[in-house]
C-alpha cells in the first residue's frame, strides 16, 4: 500500500498533516540529513581557517559552494544519501560519502579527508538536532505561542469591563471580570515562554568519547576545546564542555519540560472555555454545511477545545518520556537515545495541532453577555462578602456570622439583601454604601 495522508499510521502524517507540515522542515528524515550536511559543511569551512596541512583557507566562492550543499539540499540529494546508506548501513557515514562525492572535481578535492575529520557520528547528530530544534523554536514555535498570547491579551482588553460570576469549587463566588480571567492565562503563558527561551540549545562536539582524542593526537598544538566552542557558538549553540560519546541531554529535557508546562496551561484554558460554553457564557459561530452531531441537528459542539485537549495529552505523555529517558545512558553510550531522538517532532507536532485548535475555537467565540449578567443577578449571595467586610470596618458586632445566617440554605435575592441592609443599625451613609453594591459592580480592581 502506498503511503499517503489516507494510509499513514500516525494522524500527524495523515489527518493532521496540513496542520503539522511545517515541522517537516526541522524533524523529518529529510531534515535530519540536511542538518547533518549543514554541520559537516560548516565544520570543514571552520577547519580550513586553522592552517592544517593539505587544507588551505577557503575563498568565499569555495565556502559558498560548500554551503550550497545544505542551503540547496534537494529530494534527490536525500535519496542519494539513502542509496549510499544501503551499502554503508550507517546513516552518518552515508552523509560523509555524499559530501565527498559532491566535492569530487572541485578545488577542495585534495582535502576531502578533512570531511568528518576526528568526529564520531554523535558529534554530527548531537549538533544537527539541537540546531534544527533551535530553528524550529525561533521560526515556528515562539511565533505560534505569541499568537495565542496576543489573542488572550486582545480578549482581555475587549472584555475588561465584563463582570463575571466566579466559581470556586464549582460554587458561586465573589464576581470577577472576564478580561482579568483571560489575563491570568496570558501572564502564565508569557512567563513560561520566557523561561523556555532561557534554555540553551546544547550540543556535544568532542570526538569519540568527548576528549578530542583523534583531534589531539593528530594536531596536539591546536586548542580543540576553544576551536569547538567557537565553532558551535557560531551556529548559535551552547557546547557542553564535558561529555561522553553523546550529549547528556539535560538541556533538551529542560526544554521538553518547559513545553509540557506551556501545554498544561493551554489544557487548563481549554477546559475553562469548554465550561464557559456549556454554561452558555459563549455561543459559537456556525459555518454553512458543518454538522455538530450526526443525530442532533441543533448541536454546535466545542470540538476545537476538545481536540486541543486530546492532542495535549498525547504531546505531554511523549514529552515526559523524552525528558526522563534521554538523560540516561549506560556508561559512555548506548543506542537508546538514537531512536528516541527521531521522535522529537511527534510531540511538538501534537503541540502545534493543539494550539492551532485552541486558536480556531477562539475565533468561533461569541460573547453572550446577557447570559453572563443573568447568572450574576441570580446570585446576590455573592455580595455577602462585601457587606460583612464593610461592617467589619465599621466595628459592627459579628458581621460574618450575621451574613452566614442570612445566606446559607436560603434563596438570596436583591430584595432580601436590601431588607437586610435596612435592618442594620448603622448610619444612613453606610447603608447607602452597602446598597450600591451589586453582583455586577463588586468586581475588585483590574
Amino acid at each position: 500500500m502506498k503511503l499517503t495522508e489516507l494510509t499513514a499510521i500516525s494522524p500527524v502524517d495523515g489527518r493532521y498533516f496540513s496542520k503539522a507540515a511545517s515541522l517537516s522542515t526541522y524533524f523529518s528524515e529529510f531534515a535530519l540529513m540536511r542538518y547533518r550536511v549543514w554541520v559537516e559543511a560548516e565544520y570543514f569551512i571552520a577547519l580550513s581557517t586553522l592552517g592544517l596541512p593539505g587544507l588551505p583557507a577557503l575563498d568565499p566562492a569555495e565556502s559558498a559552494f560548500l554551503r550550497a550543499l545544505y542551503l540547496g539540499f534537494s529530494d534527490q540529494d536525500a535519496l542519494r544519501i539513502k542509496e549510499i546508506e544501503r551499502t554503508t548501513n550507517h546513516d552518518v557515514k552515508a552523509v560523509e560519502y555524499f559530501i565527498k562525492e559532491k566535492l569530487a572535481g572541485s578545488p577542495v578535492e585534495s582535502a576531502l579527508e578533512y570531511i568528518h575529520f576526528g568526529l564520531t557520528s554523535q558529534d554530527v547528530n548531537n549538533t544537527a538536532i539541537p540546531l534544527s530544534l533551535k530553528h524550529f523554536h525561533e521560526e515556528v514555535f515562539v511565533p505560534l505561542w505569541q499568537k495565542l498570547i496576543d489573542a488572550l491579551r486582545n480578549a482581555a482588553a475587549e472584555w475588561k469591563d465584563v463582570s463575571l460570576l466566579a466559581r470556586t469549587h464549582g460554587q458561586p463566588a465573589s464576581p470577577t471580570r472576564l478580561g482579568k480571567e483571560m489575563m491570568v492565562f496570558a501572564e502564565r503563558l508569557e512567563k513560561q515562554l520566557q523561561m523556555l527561551n532561557q534554555v540553551p540549545f546544547a550540543c556535544k562536539f568532542g570526538g569519540a568519547t568527548g576528549n578530542f582524542n583523534a583531534h589531539h593526537v593528530a594536531f596536539p598544538h591546536i586548542d580543540w576545546v576553544q576551536f569547538s566552542n567557537t565553532f558551535t557558538a557560531e551556529l548559535g549553540l551552547s557546547r557542553s564542555q564535558h561529555t561522553t560519546q553523546i550529549e547528556h541531554y539535560d538541556m533538551l529535557a529542560a526544554y521538553f519540560d518547559g513545553v509540557k508546562r506551556l501545554n498544561t496551561i493551554v489544557l487548563d484554558l481549554d477546559r475553562d472555555m469548554w465550561t464557559y460554553i456549556s454554561m452558555e457564557y459563549f455561543k459559537q459561530k456556525t459555518k454553512a454545511g458543518e454538522v455538530g452531531s450526526s443525530a442532533m441537528p441543533h448541536k454546535v459542539n466545542p470540538i476545537d477545545f476538545e481536540n486541543s485537549e486530546g492532542n495535549i495529552g498525547i504531546a505531554n505523555a511523549l514529552l515526559e518520556h523524552l525528558a526522563s529517558k534521554l538523560p540516561v545512558s549506560r556508561l559512555q553510550r548506548d543506542l537508546t537515545d538514537s531512536t528516541v531522538l527521531r521522535n522529537i517532532g511527534v510531540p511538538l507536532a501534537h503541540t502545534l495541532i493543539a494550539v492551532e485548535s485552541t486558536l480556531k475555537g477562539w475565533d468561533k467565540l461569541l460573547l453572550n453577555a446577557r447570559r453572563i449578567e443573568e447568572d450574576l443577578l441570580q446570585n446576590w449571595a455573592v455580595v455577602a462578602e462585601a457587606i460583612q467586610t464593610i461592617l467589619r470596618r465599621e466595628g459592627y458586632p459579628k458581621p460574618y456570622e450575621k451574613l452566614k445566617e442570612l445566606t446559607r440554605g436560603t434563596e438570596i435575592t436583591e430584595n432580601s439583601i436590601k431588607q437586610f441592609i435596612d435592618s442594620l443599625e448603622v448610619s444612613e451613609n453606610v447603608k447607602d454604601e452597602l446598597r450600591s453594591i451589586s453582583p455586577l459592580t463588586y468586581t475588585g480592581v483590574f
